[in-house]
C-alpha cells in the first residue's frame, strides 16, 4: 500500500484530475494529463521502481503489480 501511495503523490504534481484511474485485467492505468517530458527524471526513475511505465500507444503509465482484476 505504501508503494502505490508514494506513486500516486508523485502524480499528483503533475496532475490532479478528479477521476485519475482506470483498471482492465491485470492493468492499473494511471489517467489525465501526465507527460513524461514533463515529469522530473528522479520521478520517473522512482515511478519506474514502483512499477509504473509509460505507454505511449496509450499515452498513459501503467502498473502490472498493482493492476490485480
Amino acid at each position: 500500500m505504501k508503494q502505490l501511495i508514494e506513486a500516486l503523490t508523485i502524480f499528483l504534481k503533475y496532475d490532479d484530475s478528479r477521476f485519475p484511474t482506470h483498471c482492465e485485467h491485470d492493468e492499473l492505468w494511471i489517467v489525465g494529463d501526465y507527460d513524461p517530458e514533463r515529469m522530473s527524471a528522479e520521478d520517473l526513475e522512482t515511478l519506474d521502481s514502483l512499477g509504473f511505465n509509460w505507454d505511449e500507444n496509450d499515452e498513459s503509465f501503467k502498473s502490472y503489480r498493482f493492476g490485480s482484476a
